[in-house]
């Protein structure tokens, strides 16, 4: 007889853990490194690398925060932080010009692009972490949760696929820009480089939700699909047996018309 565990629902979200991890993130992770950069080089008139080390600093102090709250290291902490080490190398490469520093911005999207796809070789891909980072508040049940997930040949599937396509979307958007930084003029280039940034992250964002969800209304329709048949099998000799492709009434409620 075929058994399949069925796969264990969410547990509640903490509203005020969810809320408060969140603002941390954004603020000490993207909003403080971002300000600290910009003050630094305008009104303090700073060179880039030391202006971009000292933001850096900012997504330590949420690492060392992670770690006193939760007692550990928090992953999207660790890859701001490199990355933020990443970039304050490639602008001490080569010439300080205009076109010179657009590429370089483009080398640093194309390197994570490339860090996805080597992530493909570990054991668990980064979007695995990204994703534990938006889809749990942090506690140690919501964690365990997720981690608990990995199990599934469904859920590794996805998270596997889900990094495929950002690292190769990212290298893809690299190659482009580079391309174009030495294709079209400089002011040009200034504007369209940051649309392509943004627009190439919606989209992906976009991709990654629609993705998710079709994923999960599969799996559930495989997990349903399977009980199923454990239960036919199970059923005493003589019994009536639902006809192939029948569902039942509660099954198809729950499912809320879903579809694959």
């Amino acid at each position: 007889m075929s058994t399949q565990v069925a796969r264990p629902d969410a547990p509640a979200r903490s509203g005020v853990a969810t809320a408060l991890g969140w603002l941390l993130t954004i603020a000490l992770n993207v909003v403080a490194p971002i300000l600290t950069y910009n003050f630094l080089t305008g009104s303090r008139g700073w060179e880039e690398f030391p202006a971009l080390l000292l933001s850096g600093a900012w997504p330590v102090l949420d690492t060392v925060i992670h770690v006193i709250w939760r007692r550990k290291v928090d992953e999207f902490a660790v890859v701001t932080m490199v990355f933020l080490v990443i970039t304050a190398v490639v602008g001490l490469v080569g010439d300080q010009s205009a076109r010179t520093l657009l590429v370089k911005d483009s080398v640093v999207t194309g390197l994570f692009g490339v860090l996805c796809l080597a992530t493909l070789l570990a054991k668990r891909p980064l979007m695995f972490y990204f994703g534990r980072k938006f889809a749990t508040d942090g506690t140690a049940k919501s964690t365990a949760w997720w981690n608990g997930l990995w199990q599934y040949e469904g859920f590794r599937t996805t998270m596997r696929r889900m990094t495929l396509v950002w690292g190769v979307a990212y290298v893809i958007e690299a190659l482009v820009r580079v391309v174009l930084s030495y294709s079209v003029n400089t002011k040009t280039m200034v504007v369209v480089s940051p649309i392509m940034v943004y627009g190439v992250l919606a989209a992906l964002g976009i991709w990654t939700a629609l993705y998710g969800k079709r994923s999960q209304a599969e799996g559930e329709r495989r997990e349903a699909e399977a009980k199923a048949r454990a239960e036919a099998e199970a059923a005493p000799a003589g019994a009536p047996r639902a006809a192939p492709g029948a569902r039942s009434e509660p099954a198809e409620a729950g499912r809320g018309g879903a579809s694959a």
